[in-house]
């Protein structure tokens, strides 16, 4: 395999959803790309949603930079690099996985539940436009 995008924001769901793109590259042999999106638009607001917006590329790199920190402890022989990238975060990792010609892409599920948040999820985005594979990680909190 070739190339996998995940895309990070700085929060523990996001970082799930890392760790779990990092297993799916070793166990395919495939580079791993995470992807953190910077711009000046608009997010919908959920009070307990914990999303970061970043504004310009130094910070969206550093979150990157540091996700990957933490999967090089856990897959210390993981090939994987950071990118920031411009526009709303479904459409940065739609634009980064046609760039690279990646073979699949890897993101967190969550902000998919009920009708209200599913037409806003970033999942539900990306499903609807990848021209690759697409992984959706659960990352709840399993009770």
């Amino acid at each position: 395999m070739g190339v996998i995008v995940v895309g990070v924001d700085g929060s523990e769901p996001a970082a799930q959803a890392a760790l779990a793109a990092a297993r799916l590259a070793v166990a395919l042999d495939a580079e791993l790309r995470v992807v953190c999106a910077y711009g000046n638009y608009e997010v919908e607001r959920i009070t307990e949603d914990r999303d970061l917006v970043f504004t310009t590329v130094e910070p969206a790199t550093q979150v990157a930079e540091q996700t990957i920190a933490r999967l090089l402890n856990v897959y210390p022989n993981l090939d994987v690099s950071a990118q920031a990238a411009g526009g709303k975060p479904a459409d940065a990792l739609l634009e980064v996985a046609t760039s690279v010609d990646a073979d699949m892409i890897v993101v967190g599920n969550k902000r998919v539940q009920g009708a209200s948040r599913i037409l806003g999820s970033i999942a539900t985005e990306v499903a609807r436009k990848a021209q690759c594979d697409l992984h959706i990680v659960y990352t709840h909190a399993r009770g």
